[in-house]
């Protein structure tokens, strides 16, 4: 028995990716497929639950900011086929490592400032205080003394 490949149309990868008909259009010239994107009668676009499938792991992908020039270099290496994990495994790595001390500092940077405001707002209205314009961060560093960019107070877990 042949097995059949069930054909999705433009509008339904859309629909399941979440990605714009000009962002499939735009993986696809960018060639970050793993196989040319097939065309069915009317020259029309059609894609498969595979296409669906990688097309998931690149929107993961874009979303940690890799650049797609790393995106690109690991989908050809993806279409290579075996033989090249250890090359696969330095690029995922070396994102990692972009994430951790990139996306994740800031997002850190950010939590830790949003504490810091809270505790502050939670103080004053603990004490019913008029002092609201003293929220608005740490005074100024001491001259000599370095500023953190984000406000370091200890406030409880959560």
């Amino acid at each position: 028995m042949v097995e059949i490949t069930p054909r999705l149309s433009i509008g339904q990868v859309t629909e399941r990716t979440g990605l714009s008909v000009h962002a499939l259009r735009f993986y696809e010239n960018e060639g970050l497929f793993l196989s040319p994107v097939r065309r069915g009668a009317g020259g029309r676009r059609v894609y498969s639950e595979d296409d669906v499938a990688w097309l998931t792991v690149c929107i993961i992908l874009r979303a940690s900011d890799m650049p797609l020039p790393v995106l690109r270099r690991y989908a050809g290496l993806v279409r290579e086929g075996t033989g090249n994990e250890e090359e696969r495994l330095a690029l995922m790595r070396e994102h990692e490592a972009r994430v951790v001390t990139g996306r994740i500092g800031r997002l850190t940077e950010s939590l830790d400032l949003i504490r810091f405001k809270a505790a502050v707002y939670e103080d004053l209205v603990d004490q019913g205080s008029a002092a609201a314009h003293h929220c608005h961060g740490p005074s100024a560093p001491a001259e000599g003394e370095e500023r953190s960019p984000v406000p370091r107070r200890e406030v409880p877990a959560e």
